[in-house]
């Protein structure tokens, strides 16, 4: 592909993503599956440059004066250390395949660009997230809110959760050493491995095997933190694609029994095969629109020692891996979140036994849905209390809680992680 076919590709997909509501990886994938002809160099410039846009669209569009795809990419390639107006222009060319030619708008546009400095812009563009998100965010890092978004603009590392029903970090560190994949250990996990440089280890065999799964040291640590026990009752009611379920098998050394309930069979379909790679043989799987879930969770009632709720969220605390969520999330939508995870929390609690736990986990840092949830909660349920996250997280790890009780909230500043929120409540003895 020419400079310029590649630009009209990445045009053309920042345009897709902003009108769907597909992830832009299926977006980006099923642009490539059709277009055979694109080479690997000419497939990561494309996707290279999407993404680096996602990450800054609230930056890029404020200067643009506009969010077509267009625009936003003159602006990034404005961006580069050595970019030239001429230049740049001169790749809308009109010519076959490529972008079509500025336009007296455009050309305005692209002149100013050398003069429009960063400091100009308001937070939210710098800090690129949602003009209407300023104050829900302010409210959550005050003073932070600059560092905070600065972190979550970058790209995320890859973890590793090393399976203990198989292995140990120690040997699959050693393993993929030898391999020339370098490995650091997590901060906080201890079956946390993270890649030196980032790669697809999907067709490993050490994946394959069931040695290790792709997991990000943040969310191993929400499956740590419900101090699961072999033999115990545990109920993961939002499980999705399972692999917090699969971490807590091994955590139960397969011990014990692990439901595993999700409202969107599909999401779960790919567990099944999971299961049998990682040797995890605890776990049941039922669909909630299954009429036989409906009977499991009555059998359930008031007996399950653990209730994991990694309930639907914003993804908020994910905007690394998936940037073009952000500007897909509207204020309605907050509020359904809110109300869905309000009304999980009341179909959830009763399951949980006298003197069992209710885990509260999402991947988001908005306190609309974390802090203001649980809050909610406890005003209607008397008989449960929170424990201090400090407390639980010495049950099961030897390192210091790095963050203040009473909730685990994590960040990709602070601890490198994706941005997770858990709360640990207990029932009371009756």
């Amino acid at each position: 592909m020419t400079p310029g076919a590649r630009l009209q590709a990445a045009i053309e997909l920042l345009d897709q993503i902003a009108g769907a509501e597909a992830p832009a990886d299926r977006l980006v994938g099923n642009y490539f599956r059709s277009r055979r002809y694109a080479g690997s160099k000419d497939r990561r410039w494309v996707t290279d440059m999407v993404y680096d846009v996602l990450r800054r669209r609230g930056e890029y569009a404020w200067r643009a004066g506009g969010t077509d795809g267009r625009r936003l990419a003159f602006v990034h390639l404005m961006g580069a250390e050595d970019a030239d107006a001429d230049a740049v222009a001169a790749l809308f060319s009109g010519a076959q395949y490529c972008p079509a030619n500025l336009d007296a708008d455009e050309q305005a546009v692209l002149a100013t660009l050398p003069r429009a400095g960063a400091d100009e812009a308001p937070a939210w563009a710098t800090g690129n997230y949602p003009e209407w998100l300023h104050p829900n965010l302010m409210r959550r890092f005050g003073t932070e809110l600059e560092a905070e978004m600065a972190a979550i603009q970058g790209r995320a590392e890859v973890d590793l959760r090393v399976n203990a029903l198989k292995s140990d970090t120690a040997k699959v560190a050693a393993s993929l050493a030898r391999e020339d994949i370098a490995t650091t250990p997590g901060a906080f996990a201890p079956m946390a491995l993270r890649l030196d440089s980032r790669r697809s280890l999907a067709n490993h065999a050490l994946y394959q095997n069931g040695g290790i799964e792709i997991q990000d040291e943040g969310s191993q640590l929400v499956a740590l933190l419900c101090a699961a026990q072999p033999g115990q009752q545990v109920i993961d009611y939002c499980a999705g694609a399972g692999g917090k379920s699969l971490a807590l098998a091994a955590q139960m050394s397969n011990k014990g029994q692990i439901f595993a309930f999700d409202s969107n069979p599909r999401r779960m379909r790919p567990l099944r095969e999971r299961l049998q790679r990682a040797g995890a043989r605890n776990i049941q799987l039922h669909a909630l629109a299954d009429p036989a879930a409906a009977s499991a969770l009555a059998g359930l009632a008031g007996k399950a020692d653990r209730v994991l709720l990694d309930v639907p969220c914003s993804g908020s605390g994910a905007w690394r891996r998936n940037p073009e969520a952000k500007w897909r999330l509207t204020p309605e939508q907050l509020a359904r979140y809110g109300e869905t995870q309000d009304d999980i929390l009341r179909r959830a609690a009763p399951l949980v036994a006298p003197g069992g736990r209710l885990i509260y986990a999402t991947c988001s840092i908005l306190m609309e849905e974390n802090e203001d949830r649980i809050e909610r909660f406890l005003s209607e349920n008397t008989g449960f209390e929170v424990l201090p996250i400090g407390e639980i997280w010495n049950e099961v790890l030897d390192s210091p809680c790095p963050c203040d009780d009473p909730y685990l909230r994590l960040t990709p500043r602070q601890h490198g992680t994706d941005g997770f929120f858990v709360a640990v409540l207990q029932r009371q003895q009756t």
